[in-house]
């Protein structure tokens, strides 16, 4: 496989069209400046109020890997592959988080001074009826797989290969990335990523007409 094959800083509608779930991956290590470029890109992803509740583990060390191989049912592409990126949230990190963030988008002009105090009210308010209601976690989920889905096409812009992993033990997982003792901590879901051995070719997709719908939902 040459340079220009691994690299081939595809546009995002490429990028999209050429995703494809992999698990046959090549030892081959992933670029140190690459992999820095695609952590830039998935942490630029959007979050309720921008609160980011993503942590996001890199997994790449043989132990490390060999011990997630273990939580993750013994699947083979997190040997194979020579990353397997770990989407976590916290979902209590908000309290600490929220001011600097609210401070930072102030300073940037992003938030006018108005919003940001909206902010400093609507967040707590908001985020205890949801730990109120049972869905803190849940919405924390939301914002990791949005994260996750930057980071694949990130991925597949540089000509690497990726598949989202939903095959594991929670908490296996969380002993994997220190975080075994930590309640505040949950696990969205796992990306591989490496050059790929071997593609397959599109699935194919469901007719729109079955998926896709204006103002209501048909009824198939």
């Amino acid at each position: 496989m040459s340079d220009s094959d691994r690299n081939p800083d595809l546009d995002v509608a490429a990028s999209i069209e050429a995703r494809r779930s992999t698990k046959d991956f090549l030892p081959d290590p992933i670029d140190s400046s690459c992999l820095d470029q695609i952590l830039h890109l998935t942490t630029e992803a959007p979050s309720s109020w921008n609160l980011q509740p993503w942590r996001i583990i890199v997994v790449d060390d043989p132990d490390s890997r060999a011990r997630l191989h273990e939580a993750c049912f013994r699947q083979r592409q997190v040997l194979e592959a020579p990353v397997t990126i770990v989407f976590a949230v916290d979902i209590d990190a908000w309290q600490r988080d929220m001011e600097p963030i609210i401070e930072q988008a102030q300073k940037t002009g992003a938030w006018p001074d108005d919003y940001c105090d909206i902010a400093r009210k609507a967040i707590p308010g908001g985020q205890t009826a949801l730990e109120s209601s049972g869905r803190l976690r849940e919405y924390a989920m939301k914002d990791a797989m949005i994260a996750a889905t930057h980071c694949v096409l990130a991925a597949t812009s540089f000509g690497l290969k990726t598949t989202f992993m939903n095959g594991w033990r929670e908490q296996a997982v969380k002993q994997v990335i220190g975080a075994s003792a930590r309640d505040e901590i949950a696990i969205a879901v796992l990306v591989v990523m490496g050059h790929a051995d071997r593609t397959l070719p599109h699935p194919g997709r469901l007719p729109r007409s079955q998926t896709v719908f204006r103002q209501r939902l048909g009824d198939g």
